[in-house]
């Protein structure tokens, strides 16, 4: 599949997306966003794929948003400036909601937009060489897109702190506040990286998709709702045919077919 500002590639059933414009730290514009919109669309269609890897190209995983595309949308109206936000709203909505594992491969910086993208995968693993930011407040603008997915992983207190000050995160600080989930050197990145796909692909595809339903949903229902909605998710899941496969499988002591 041939686009013009990120790579897409499938190796069975592992996807991998790289944002492809090294030479601008793979900054983002209106382009990569319909292309990454339109590879993830992809992804959810193909019943093959089953992990997702997302990574960058070059020496950065992504520098946020584009300063030519910036010069474009400083003289946009209100009304294109919403319609442009709400493209990049979709897309990391798209990521978080993926019914698919995904992994996040922090090659190099994160600033801005780049720190929802890695936010909105469920596991996030950087090189130790790999620098944050989000430094919205230092142009006069807030990581409003990016926010919910940012603010799930590090929670309120330290979203007010890096989102007010705008201050640089090294990788071993962006473990402590929960942004990313591991820091390996950088040589280790990618073996790493294929480690987490690999345990991934050993659980079963649909418990990952009920899983990531699960956390999504579980944080925002009461806890009268909870009861039911959770008493219902693991009786279908127990007489589904993946269910019983799997809980067949561990009985007889051997690995359930989706493994092969």
């Amino acid at each position: 599949m041939n686009y013009e500002t990120i790579i897409f590639s499938k190796d069975g059933k592992i996807a991998r997306v790289f944002f492809n414009r090294p030479d601008v730290h793979n900054s983002f514009n209106s382009t990569m966003i319909r292309e990454l919109d339109d590879a993830f669309e992809k992804v959810k269609a193909d019943k093959s794929i089953r992990v997702v890897v997302l990574s960058g190209k070059g020496k950065s995983f992504c520098a946020g948003a584009d300063i030519k595309w910036l010069r474009e949308i400083i003289d946009y109206s209100y009304e294109q400036n919403l319609e442009e936000s709400i493209q990049l709203a979709e897309v990391l909505h798209k990521i978080y909601l993926l019914p698919k594992a995904t992994i996040a491969m922090v090659n190099g910086a994160a600033i801005g937009g780049g720190n929802g993208f890695l936010s909105a995968c469920d596991i996030s693993v950087a090189s130790e060489e790999a620098k944050f930011g989000l430094s919205e407040v230092k142009i006069g603008l807030v990581p409003a897109a990016i926010s919910p997915y940012v603010f799930r992983r590090i929670g309120e207190g330290k979203a007010r702190e890096y989102f007010l000050t705008g201050k640089r995160i090294s990788a071993q600080k962006a473990l402590e506040i929960g942004l990313v989930n591991e820091v390996v050197p950088h040589k280790e990145l990618e073996k790493t990286v294929n480690e987490i796909a690999n345990l991934l692909l050993s659980s079963g595809p649909e418990a990952i998709a009920a899983c990531k339903e699960l956390i999504h949903k579980v944080s925002e229902m009461s806890l009268d709702e909870v009861k039911e909605y959770t008493a219902r998710m693991i009786a279908n899941l127990r007489i589904s045919e993946e269910g019983q496969e799997g809980m067949t499988s561990y009985l007889e002591k051997r690995k359930p077919k989706w493994t092969k």
